[in-house]
């Protein structure tokens, strides 16, 4: 064998030799990282649970807003409505005063 043909192989070996090491060292990685998948999916699933419960306690409490909004509103003019008939029946009693 020539020295060409030595280099050739050793090369050839040296790169198989590394290309292994570096193999190994990512399916290393990988089964790490599939190890910590589930725990990953998890902590997702929780932030995104708490996240949709506080949007819907949000929702709840803006909903509660409007509607003792549009409650305070219609006791408002029930209460402008009764104050109305009051001053009207006050000024018929004035009315029947000034008569007599």
């Amino acid at each position: 064998m020539t020295n060409s043909d030595y280099l050739l192989k050793a090369a050839i070996k040296k790169v198989t030799e590394k290309l292994n090491e570096i193999l190994v060292e990512k399916i290393e990685e990988a089964t790490n990282i599939a190890q910590d998948v589930p725990e990953i999916l998890k902590k997702e699933f929780d932030c995104l649970k708490e996240s949709i419960i506080e949007e819907a306690s949000r929702m709840e409490k803006a909903e509660n807003i409007q509607e003792n909004e549009s409650t305070n509103t219609y006791e408002d003019s029930k209460i402008k409505k009764a104050l109305n008939e009051i001053e009207g029946i006050n000024q018929q009693i004035d009315l029947f005063n000034n008569h007599q």
